[in-house]
């Protein structure tokens, strides 16, 4: 067995991870194929950042963990380079994933229908929807009688990151061998809104697992919402616009959740039972459907809220932003008018999209606030904005260079992804604890800190940083 990865180890993008198993015949296993962002996309053009650079000859099946860009983007030119596997993902993926790669061609390939349509009927005919718990075999070379594995498995886990994600199990046996792979996904934070938070396996003998926080811990839930509350309402004094930059699937919905829960205990404050929040993305509405035809995956305190008549997704200060033409009309009418609104938009790393526009007109104003929300990769205009707007300094944005007058906020406690807490106790609560962890989907610092805190943890273990 051997793995291979063709991204998200030298930064936190471009997840895609290979299973190599029985030399002799092989057989191979993606694990994701994503987008390369920011930083990660230096040096390379556009070809490159896209082309299917490994051979694809002896790829069994493709496993989604989640619908991220960074997790999925390079699936239609992985077809295009003449997959025609199972692509397997949980049964709220399998649903998603349609929506998110039609968008992405949209925006990053073509706006040929045809050929978007072409893309997305291949897409469908191999995805296979599977439910969260359950094993399911997936295909294997097995003419070969030495061959030491005779059998994989697949299980996917609640990873608690976005709707639909899960961490992978996949089990590997044969007449003398077993052996249990893990990858992590994306591991979402505990104690999130919507979503339970992840449990971890019984069993791992190899862990290929993410770091993207490996380096740091989170404000805990009821800090950042009171963070949260006392950002948007010192914002809104000056009666200036709030921008947030963040993904349509997973932040957008846990941001409404958020801005639904303080609303309803603050039920006799006029500024909050009159603020705007505008929710500036026609993908994000599509999903934010998804979330509530998905509600039987959302945790114990979402359900609970929905009980009592309550719509943590849909609400009376919430308004939904659909044509390219409302968009401009949005930020034209709100650069007219001396009233506060909160915005919510894409991209989360301001890599693009609708949130641009905005950062465009707003950022040069001093009574606008930009609140991050997200991890900021390196090389992307929101880790710029990060970066130099608290000195006072520019961005460049669509090549055109913009001053920073906007006071530049930021929440960690929003993360969708675990922190270095949360990994570890993914480890610890292992009954079976892994003899080998190989770390990626970080920059250097989190897979360091990370990889020194199980090396404590598991002293006799193999611990390794991923390498391509």
């Amino acid at each position: 067995m051997q793995i291979i990865h063709h991204g998200a180890v030298n930064g936190v993008t471009g997840s895609c991870h290979q299973l190599d198993i029985n030399p002799q015949l092989p057989s191979s296993y993606l694990i994701d194929c994503g987008l390369f962002q920011g930083a990660e996309t230096a040096g390379k053009n556009s070809a490159e950042q896209l082309q299917i650079d490994f051979n694809i000859d002896n790829i069994k099946a493709l496993i989604v963990t989640h619908c991220h860009i960074d997790h999925v983007g390079r699936i239609p030119y992985l077809l295009a380079a003449g997959f025609n596997q199972p692509i397997y993902a949980t049964t709220a993926t399998a649903s998603l994933l349609p929506l998110v790669i039609e968008d992405a061609l949209k925006v990053g390939v073509t706006r040929d229908q045809k050929l978007i349509q072409a893309c997305l009927n291949q897409l469908n005919k191999l995805i296979v929807p599977v439910d969260y718990n359950q094993w399911v075999s997936l295909p294997i070379n097995l003419n070969n009688a030495t061959q030491p594995v005779k059998q994989i498995k697949l299980k996917f886990k609640p990873a608690g990151h976005i709707l639909g994600s899960a961490y992978v199990e996949l089990d590997l046996k044969g007449p003398s061998y077993q052996h249990r792979v893990v990858f992590s996904g994306d591991l979402g934070a505990t104690y999130a809104p919507l979503l339970a938070s992840p449990k971890s396996p019984y069993r791992a003998d190899t862990l290929v697992i993410e770091s993207t926080y490996g380096d740091k811990n989170h404000q805990g839930r009821k800090d950042r919402s009171k963070q949260l509350k006392g950002i948007i309402e010192k914002a809104v004094n000056d009666n200036g616009v709030v921008l947030i930059p963040a993904f349509s699937i997973g932040r957008t919905q846990e941001l409404l959740y958020e801005f639904e829960h303080i609303i309803f205990r603050n039920q006799h404050n006029p500024m909050w039972q009159n603020i705007d929040i505008i929710v500036d993305s026609p993908m994000a509405a599509n999903f934010t459907q998804q979330y509530r035809a998905f509600k039987d995956l959302w945790d114990k305190e979402a359900k609970r809220k929905l009980s009592q008549g309550r719509h943590p997704l849909d609400f009376a200060q919430l308004t939904t932003i659909d044509s390219h033409q409302d968009h401009l009309a949005v930020i034209n009418y709100l650069d007219s008018v001396n009233k506060p609104a909160i915005i919510i938009a894409a991209s989360g790393m301001c890599t693009g999209g609708r949130i641009s526009n905005y950062l465009s007109r707003f950022l040069p104003k001093a009574t606008t606030d930009v609140l991050f929300v997200g991890y900021q990769a390196q090389g992307t205009t929101g880790r710029n904005i990060q970066q130099y707007g608290p000195q006072g300094g520019y961005v460049y944005i669509d090549e055109q260079k913009i001053d920073i007058k906007a006071v530049i906020h930021t929440i960690s406690g929003y993360s969708a992804h675990a922190d270095q807490h949360n990994l570890i106790n993914f480890v610890k609560r292992m009954h079976h604890k892994p003899k080998h962890i190989r770390i990626v989907h970080g920059d250097d610092e989190a897979k360091q800190a990370l990889a020194d805190a199980y090396q404590t943890l598991l002293p006799t273990a193999e611990i390794e940083i991923g390498k391509e």
